[in-house]
């Protein structure tokens, strides 16, 4: 990965979100600008926002578990541990928030939301799409799976 265009692509997008918010707020953009020259990229916009959902309601899901889990077989409660949860939900949530946003745009009204035009190009979107997919959990434990 090529982590400085990952922080010059993070610089040029403007925004309080966090990382992964702000590349793909970064690579919805370019799709939605893109997508008259190929039709396709509106279903790619479609399955990006839907799968990041997913992976964002999977991690809430998989941090409730985990404080359950701790929670009956301790029988105690550890704080950092909750707060990592909780940061975990507030963040997920901010997600949430920020997709839903995205869903109810109309592709139309999205194009006054846009940054910059020149922000991302070609590259810079292949780099994003690489990037997002090895934050993803098979990708992070492919290691594990190559191993057995």
């Amino acid at each position: 990965m090529d982590q400085g265009s990952i922080a010059r692509i993070l610089k040029q997008v403007s925004g309080g979100e966090d990382e992964i918010q702000q590349l793909q707020k970064a690579l919805l953009d370019y799709l939605d600008e893109n997508t008259e020259i190929d039709a396709s990229l509106v279903f790619s916009r479609k399955f990006y926002i839907a799968q990041w959902f997913r992976d964002t309601t999977m991690e809430t899901e998989k941090a409730i578990k985990s404080q359950k889990d701790e929670d009956s077989s301790e029988g105690t409660h550890h704080a950092k541990d909750v707060e990592t949860t909780g940061q975990i939900m507030h963040r997920a949530e901010g997600r949430k928030t920020f997709l839903r946003s995205i869903i109810k745009t109309a592709p139309s009204q999205f194009s006054t939301l846009k940054m910059n035009s020149d922000t991302v190009d070609y590259e810079d979107a292949c780099l994003i799409v690489r990037y997002l997919a090895s934050m993803r959990p098979f990708a992070q434990s492919f290691d594990i799976y190559l191993t057995q």
